[in-house]
């Protein structure tokens, strides 16, 4: 739980949760997150086992990645039904 309270970890989890992307493209749909800190992130889940690196360099979540993925989706879930996107944090 400490590793995927970590800022942009469950972000780069969902990102890759519809397939492989290679750094470029997930770090053009990270919005604000730097290229360094996507590489901090990207290395801890790697170590974690929660994504691999494929031989052409693309990222994909590994077996415990699509697990963690299923067993976040009715979080997911419940934000879209319960939340409200133009809220800002601390409203």
């Amino acid at each position: 739980m400490e590793l995927l309270g970590q800022r942009w970890m469950l972000r780069v989890v969902w990102e890759l949760a519809p397939g492989p992307l290679g750094f470029l493209e997930l770090r053009r749909r990270m919005d604000n997150c730097s290229s360094s800190m996507l590489s901090v992130r990207l290395q801890a889940l790697q170590g974690a086992g929660v994504i691999v690196k494929r031989a052409d360099k693309a990222y994909e979540l590994s077996t415990a990645g699509i697990e963690l993925v299923r067993a976040l989706e009715p979080l997911w879930a419940w934000a879209t039904d319960h939340l409200d996107p133009d809220a800002t944090v601390g409203e």
